[in-house]
């Protein structure tokens, strides 16, 4: 993402004071189109499983791993995101990106082919370890292509890569799963990636991404923390199976994610300390609200309404377009608005779409109330999601870039992992008594408010421009 600035021992990013160019100029064009076509499949695969995964575990018989199929891709995009970070800090990222890719293909592949739950999930599980390195890697793309101040935009720019898909992919989704088969929802997008990837990787290859100060630490004990981290929370996933012992196995794993989540992170992050722990700490407080709860939009719309997937996908297009023009809001007036008001409103609007998602199912209101509501979550977390990655960026060094990127990815994907292991557990376990819904919109809620502990204590780094 910066257009290799000079090595700086200490400080934010620097500022490049005097440029005309944008990030769509000839200079970083190409750079752009690449970037944003891998946040586009991210976004297109992310969106398509959330909407037809009801019926992949119906056809599968797997209702027990609907959870784990969602969990399970998140923890393991941990050791990818650690393994991609060091790497970045040592080289350039073109290759660890390009190894990412090919990962988050044969993980799509093998689950587009599955036929049990247990083998989609293996497939899942391989997808993590591709998209958790390939998020890392491109934040460190543009840390090193792009200079400081277009870093807003760049990332609004990723946030808005979700619009086509959130126009299209739930949709789309739904409708392949309608007439065609889920299988073609994996199998589609593997192709589309591999294909949208040949186009672009002769454009990174050809560009100078070598760190100047590269890294020395060891990587062996963070990718063995890493390790442990993915097996916490597939242990909290997985607790449902264990009967009576769930609640020591649920203890025991989370106790092992604490700990071992520790080394990944900056010092002092599970504290709330102030700047970048307090970022990167509430980046995975609100994926947890975010992303625990969302998997449950289109299960309660077709379990209780009985919508179609083409219909139940749609469900989610009001959120993620409110998401990009929340992230268009953000790359325009963010530094007017400052880091307090973005977290007080978007803490806000998370709270309040979890409550109404709540409400709805407690009541069985009217289906238009929650696919509305649901667009306060997105709008919410297009204004703070851009924002905490800018401040990272600030916050960071050119030697510490990848494992401050790495951190950010880690802390979402732990807290979207953990979020949903113990909604999956509070559904499960209510299951059949009308309570299993309105329950984990009510977790996600009290999430959101607790979002508010880090995001007034995240300070100002340079990111003003």
């Amino acid at each position: 993402m910066s257009a290799p600035h000079e090595p700086v021992p200490t400080g934010p990013v620097p500022v490049a004071r005097h440029t005309r160019e944008g990030i769509w100029s000839a200079r970083y064009v190409w750079v752009t189109v690449g970037a944003v076509a891998m946040i586009f499949l991210a976004a297109m695969q992310s969106l398509a499983i959330t909407t037809v995964m009801p019926f992949v575990v119906a056809d599968l018989q797997g209702e027990a791993l609907f959870a784990v199929a969602f969990s399970g891709t998140l923890a393991t995009s941990v050791i990818g995101m650690v393994a991609v970070g060091a790497w970045c800090d040592r080289s350039a990222p073109t290759v660890p990106l390009t190894s990412a890719v090919a990962l988050f293909v044969v993980g799509l592949l093998l689950a587009g082919l599955a036929p049990t739950m247990e083998v989609l999930v293996a497939g899942r599980l391989i997808q993590g370890l591709g998209v958790g390195g390939e998020t890392v890697a491109l934040y460190v793309v543009v840390a090193r292509v792009y200079p400081s101040l277009l870093h807003g935009r760049v990332f609004a720019a990723f946030s808005a890569a979700w619009v086509v898909p959130s126009l299209i992919g739930p949709f789309l989704a739904g409708a392949v799963s309608d007439f065609l088969h889920w299988r073609w929802v994996f199998l589609g997008v593997a192709v589309l990636t591999a294909g949208a990837f040949v186009m672009v990787a002769l454009r990174l290859w050809g560009l100078p991404m070598h760190t100047d100060e590269p890294s020395r630490a060891p990587i062996a004990p963070r990718l063995a923390c890493a390790f442990l981290v993915a097996a916490g929370a597939l242990g909290v996933s997985l607790a449902g199976e264990a009967g009576p012992f769930a609640l020591p196995v649920v203890a025991a794993s989370v106790v092992l994610i604490l700990v071992a989540v520790r080394p990944l992170l900056p010092r002092r992050t599970l504290l709330a300390g102030r700047g970048l722990p307090s970022v990167i700490l509430m980046r995975g407080v609100i994926a947890g609200a975010l992303f625990g709860a969302e998997i449950y939009i289109p299960y309660l719309l077709i379990a209780e309404y009985g919508f179609t997937a083409t219909w139940a996908g749609l469900g989610l297009t009001a959120a993620a377009i409110a998401w990009a023009a929340g992230a268009e809001v953000q790359g325009r007036v963010g530094d007017r608005l400052g880091n307090q008001r973005i977290t007080v409103i978007g803490t806000a609007l998370l709270t309040t779409a979890a409550l109404v998602a709540m409400a709805t199912a407690l009541w069985l209101l009217s289906p238009a109330v929650i696919i509305a509501g649901w667009a306060l979550a997105g709008a919410g977390m297009g204004l703070m999601y851009p924002r905490l990655t800018v401040l990272t960026l600030a916050y960071s060094t050119p030697a510490n870039q990848g494992f401050n990127s790495a951190a950010l990815s880690i802390s979402d994907a732990v807290g979207a992992a953990s979020a949903i292991a113990v909604m999956g557990l509070v559904f499960t376990g209510l299951g059949g008594t009308g309570a299993e819904y309105p329950a984990v919109f009510a977790i996600a809620a009290v999430l959101a408010l607790l979002a508010l502990v880090p995001g007034l204590r995240m300070g100002r780094a340079h990111e003003q421009r």
